[in-house]
């Protein structure tokens, strides 16, 4: 609980977003973004925001680093699948992700990471 007695959930048993009082599944964007064919790995993580509360954040890592896809042409591919407030507002390229030992991503570190500034400068272009 904050100092104006707002509580704060820092952790989810699910990684659903709820953007604006709409819940997102992180799963179903990123199964759309899969099959973009410039998308090598992809985590949809939800970041916060002041205007709705969270919003889907994604990290991208392109098959092609040296091509990554633009922004515009993610958000056309998404849109063409999913409703608009299930489309990413935040675009970021990587190079990997942390692994759980199994192999599975640990969205809570992505997003620790993304809080501390770790992804500016490696936004995806328009």
């Amino acid at each position: 609980m904050d100092e104006r007695g707002y509580c704060r959930i820092v952790g989810r048993l699910k990684d659903m977003i709820i953007r604006g009082g709409e819940n997102l599944h992180p799963a179903q964007i990123e199964e759309v973004l899969y099959r973009h064919p410039a998308v090598a790995e992809v985590a949809v993580v939800g970041l916060p925001d002041d205007r709705w509360g969270g919003v889907a954040g994604a990290f991208i890592r392109p098959r092609d680093p040296d091509a990554p896809p633009t922004v515009a042409d993610l958000r056309s591919h998404v849109r063409a699948h999913l409703s608009p407030q299930k489309t990413p507002t935040r675009w970021y390229a990587v190079d990997g992700y942390p692994l759980t030992g199994p192999g599975k991503i640990q969205k809570f570190a992505i997003r620790q990471a993304w809080e501390r500034g770790e992804h500016a400068g490696h936004e995806l272009a328009e």
